[in-house]
């Protein structure tokens, strides 16, 4: 039972960072209809560039507690985030905004390589630590333990989740938002920016990236220039199983992904003897979205479709 616990709250956790990340995704397709692959590398990006934000300012001022860095280095990650996101939507997206669909698929893949690189050359190649900057000290939940990074991750996602659903469904850039995926040109007619609209969109997917890319290497310490690559690849699933273009759909595959993750490495790495256990986690995800294109391709909750208001 406390394995059980464990495996659960493991799962939680990757959900919700998950979840965050599809949200991105699922927001820049509702409004678009395109996927944007370079999404993973844009977390990555704020994620270092939170690392030397954070390092800049415990040079500067040793005695800040560890909390307050950890709110400033995602407050410095959100900017560098939305306004790469919004250079790439300007000078990478918006031309091909009327080309064939597969133009701007190959050059979401060539933009996710040119960053990739860039970050290399940047923070170098090896992997760089983060460090601990909220209490080690684990809280006990039987034989089970939760660390306070993890509990800040599950309830900032869920604070986060909440509050996107509250900004699309009853605010005026939300039916602006809706207007836009379901007919740009009409709503241009109805006085609606469908450019300032989806730049819009673009960044608020970015500053969920940052988040989430800042709570990733607060979680496991540990930051890189490829690190964003097989979290938006589970995303992109978690988008997928939920729903592509659906905001609650997204939220909900992130959350059943990550749990299926934790409880399948964790049973399968059981009934194996450990020869199939968290080294091959990372398959689970992928066994997942052959599994939903093949039953299920509209997702959990369906595709978005036309939301009148």
């Amino acid at each position: 039972m406390d394995t059980l616990v464990q495996q659960l709250i493991n799962g939680l956790v990757l959900g919700s960072l998950y979840a965050l990340i599809a949200l991105g995704y699922t927001m820049v397709y509702g409004v678009l209809n395109l996927i944007n692959f370079a999404h993973g590398d844009v977390l990555m990006v704020g994620a270092l560039a939170a690392l030397s934000a954070i390092g800049v300012l415990h040079g500067l001022w040793p005695g800040l507690p560890g909390w307050l860095l950890l709110i400033l280095g995602i407050m410095a990650a959100i900017p560098v985030c939305v306004s790469l996101s919004l250079v790439i939507e300007r000078v990478a997206y918006r031309p091909l905004r009327h080309a064939p669909r597969l133009a701007p698929l190959i050059t979401a893949i060539g933009v996710s390589i040119l960053l990739q690189t860039m970050a290399m050359l940047i923070w170098g190649r090896n992997y760089l630590t983060f460090p601990q900057l909220l209490p080690e000290a684990p809280l006990h939940l039987g034989n089970a333990t939760i660390t306070v990074t993890k509990l800040v991750v599950i309830g900032l996602a869920t604070l986060i989740m909440g509050a996107l659903l509250w900004l699309v469904q009853a605010t005026r850039l939300g039916r602006a938002m809706r207007a836009t995926a379901e007919n740009p040109r009409v709503a241009s007619l109805m006085g609606v920016n469908p450019d300032a609209v989806i730049a819009m969109t673009f960044g608020i997917g970015a500053s969920l990236a940052a988040v989430a890319g800042v709570m990733i290497e607060a979680t496991y310490q540990v930051a890189h220039f490829y690190m964003g690559f097989i979290p938006g690849l589970k995303a992109f699933t978690a988008a997928v199983l939920g729903g592509i273009g659906n905001i609650a759909g997204a939220m909900v595959g992130g959350i059943v992904l990550g749990l299926i993750e934790a409880l399948g490495a964790g049973y399968i790495g059981q009934l194996t003897n450990g020869i199939f256990g968290s080294n091959y986690q990372d398959v689970f995800a992928f066994i997942v979205l052959c599994a939903v294109l093949i039953l299920r391709p509209s997702g959990l909750l369906g595709e978005r479709v036309a939301d009148r208001a």
